[in-house]
């Protein structure tokens, strides 16, 4: 009798100890996403916002600068690369450095000059005309701005850390949103929205359907938009490509290479930034470069894609660089060319790339909503407008749930081994992505001090 009394309190124990610990673990998990939210939440609104602007610079940049962009095409009247060189510097006087040729017949033709003091500048030619339709700053039109308040980049170099914290905080929102939302029984806010905008139960329906619906999505936008990034892209970068001065491995190079890389002369693609631009033997200096024009025609000959830019050679032993990189990524292409002879030295396409680099590039590419066209573009803008409502959404719950006068943090479990599952979790997560592991121990560090501060002891509500 007595046995069987100890058996069934055991078993009354059991059953209440579970929904106690299902309870802490979703303490646990509510208080980090509630963090997680906090810090990122206001940089995922703009992120969103910028992204899907520039989803459609193509489209908007022409119309944006209709003035200087775009030209009434004359039959047979199209100038030479080299006469349209020299009426941008007759406008601009300097060093030309690069020649872009216009991706269809009805826009301009962009020259880039670098001054004898200052910043680079772009110069747009009518190419029927050789009129000068503008002169401006390198890169500092409306699609370029908007690129660079996404990436960060143009409030400087130390910001643009932000996008691997954001990045990987924005993989830990929606992990813990999924087990957040997993149902557990519930019938109401798994697929379907309950009450209405007045009731709080309606915006965490609301939120919690949005997010299972394009969680996927964001997190294939975090880690795809972290090549961009300071250290974790770095470092990708250098282990797609290896050693073999910045290209893909696998691919032979058997020219001098210069110590400059092709990022620094012409828009390229991630995985080709670190590449060593090749260099003309010595020997060759002296002779008589074939021109700009010839180059052009090689160029066109050899079937790169519209829109192709040409870096010139600064120096007897220069080359020059003609590179391509549409929507289409069959299409990207990078040519050195031999400014003497005309003779491709390296000549790179997609193909070429190493199986992490060519993952990488479809990755980035079908984030810039290229890879799918149209489609790419509507579908990457409904999960943007879903982001910023998922930010929308949290801060009106967030209010309707929160005490009067006070943050209204999500209550700690009142068991703190609740925590090392998921700072386990965290954990891995933070040596993937150095900064976000760097800005989990601030978090945590802060939280500990605000759970002194209150008079609780870490882990314990007071």
């Amino acid at each position: 009798m007595n046995n069987h009394a100890t058996n069934g309190a055991q078993s009354a124990l059991q059953a209440a100890a579970t929904p106690a610990q299902a309870s802490n673990i979703y303490r646990a998990v509510w208080r980090w996403h509630f963090y997680a939210g906090l810090l990122v939440l206001p940089f995922m609104i703009t992120l969103a916002i910028t992204g899907a602007i520039y989803l459609f610079k193509d489209e908007i940049d022409p119309l944006v600068h209709a003035r200087f962009m775009q030209v009434t095409p004359v039959e047979g009247a199209r100038l030479a690369p080299s006469e349209i060189v020299d009426a941008a510097l007759a406008a601009q006087p300097g060093t030309a450095l690069k020649y872009t040729d216009p991706a269809h017949d009805g826009l301009s033709t962009e020259i880039t000059i670098q001054p004898e003091t200052g910043e680079r500048m772009a110069v747009y030619v009518d190419q029927y005309s050789g009129k000068v339709l503008e002169v401006r700053p390198d890169r500092s039109t409306f699609a370029w701005t908007v690129r660079y308040l996404h990436s960060f980049r143009l409030f400087g170099a130390t910001p643009r850390m932000i996008i691997e914290i954001v990045g990987g905080w924005s993989i830990l929102l929606v992990l813990t949103g999924i087990w957040l939302w997993w149902p557990r029984g519930q019938r109401g806010g798994v697929v379907s929205v309950r009450g209405t905008p007045a009731r709080r139960v309606f915006w965490r329906d609301a939120h919690a359907v949005t997010g299972i619906f394009v969680g996927g999505f964001i997190v294939f936008l975090a880690v795809t938009g972290m090549p961009w990034s300071s250290v974790w892209g770095a470092k990708v970068n250098e282990m797609a490509n290896g050693g073999n001065y910045g290209y893909p491995n696998g691919l032979y190079i058997g020219v001098p290479m210069s110590e400059d890389h092709s990022n620094h002369i012409a828009q390229t693609s991630w995985s080709l930034e670190q590449a060593q631009v090749p260099e003309t033997s010595p020997m060759m200096a002296g002779m008589e470069p074939i021109g700009l024009d010839a180059i052009v025609e090689i160029v066109q000959a050899e079937g790169l894609h519209r829109g192709f830019s040409v870096a010139l050679p600064q120096s007897e032993t220069g080359v020059y660089s003609a590179s391509v990189y549409p929507d289409d990524l069959s299409q990207q292409r990078m040519i050195h060319l031999d400014q003497y002879s005309g003779m491709p030295m390296v000549d790179l396409s997609y193909a070429d790339y190493g199986a992490a680099a060519k993952w990488l590039e479809f990755g980035i590419n079908t984030h810039m909503g290229q890879t799918f066209g149209l489609w790419n573009q509507i579908i990457l803008t409904l999960v943007c407008a879903a982001i910023v409502f998922l930010a929308v959404s949290a801060g009106v719950m967030w209010w309707k749930r929160r005490p009067s006068g006070k943050l209204g943090v999500p209550p700690l479990p009142t068991d703190r081994k609740a925590f090392v599952g998921l700072f386990l979790i965290l954990g891995v997560g933070g040596l993937i992505f150095p900064l976000t592991g760097l800005s989990l121990l601030v978090m945590l560090a802060l939280d500990l001090i605000a759970q002194r501060l209150a008079g609780t002891r870490p882990g314990i509500p007071a």
